[in-house]
């Protein structure tokens, strides 16, 4: 009875963490495509106002109109191990976005430091922010 209770309770915890993982990727989601909107937005207003150089803005989290809470600022790619897991940065030389996820054991290709990395870039002279591997979370591709 012991073995059959302790098996149920592992079986729970794992859902109970696969969920997590899935509002976690809800939410990384959510941030992305707001990182993407501000860039848009700053890239129009740009069009709108070229004389006014002071529009042009590297880091799209400076864009929005309150940091997020658990935005850790700017630092290089190498140094996202410092972070706490659930954070994002922005690397300014490389001009990339960074978040170190909480549940890293879900994500495919593995990291090493469990962080996925958007690089800032233009399509079609747009802006763009694309992930920097084929990155799959919980079987779902990230784009």
């Amino acid at each position: 009875m012991a073995l059959v209770l302790l098996a149920l309770g592992f079986a729970f915890e794992r859902e109970i963490r696969s969920l997590q993982a899935q509002s976690e990727r809800v939410f990384v989601t959510s941030t992305v495509a707001t990182l993407r909107t501000a860039l848009v937005l700053n890239r129009l207003t740009q069009e709108l106002h070229p004389e006014n150089a002071s529009l042009l803005v590297k880091n799209p989290f400076l864009l929005l109109q309150q940091l997020p809470t658990n935005y850790a600022g700017e630092m290089p790619m190498r140094d996202i191990y410092r972070v706490a897991p659930g954070s994002w940065i922005f690397d300014p030389d490389c001009r990339c976005v960074g978040y170190r996820l909480l549940y890293p054991e879900w994500l495919e290709p593995r990291q090493e430091v469990g962080a996925i990395w958007f690089q800032i870039g233009k399509i079609g002279g747009n802006p763009s922010l694309t992930p920097q591997a084929n990155y799959a979370w919980l079987g779902t591709p990230i784009l």
